[in-house]
């Protein structure tokens, strides 16, 4: 498990029970408690999550102008 630091014992240690999660903006974290006092730990991880590549609806075609030249 990921190490987080805990503010309630002022030092850093390993997030047990720790769970990953989607934030709103978008990115990931782990939230879990401190081992030793049971403190909620959380900690941000690096880069977003990748949202699901939405489908190309099928059928539909670019619209183009015909300008007489």
């Amino acid at each position: 498990m990921p190490e987080g630091y805990c503010v309630k014992c002022k030092a850093k240690k390993e997030i047990s029970d720790g769970k990953e999660e989607i934030m709103k903006n978008g990115r990931r974290a782990i939230k879990g408690k401190c081992p030793t006092c049971g403190t909620v730990m959380f900690k941000i991880l690096g880069g977003k999550a990748a949202p699901a590549p939405a489908p190309a609806p099928a059928g539909e075609e670019k619209k183009t102008e015909n300008i007489p030249g």
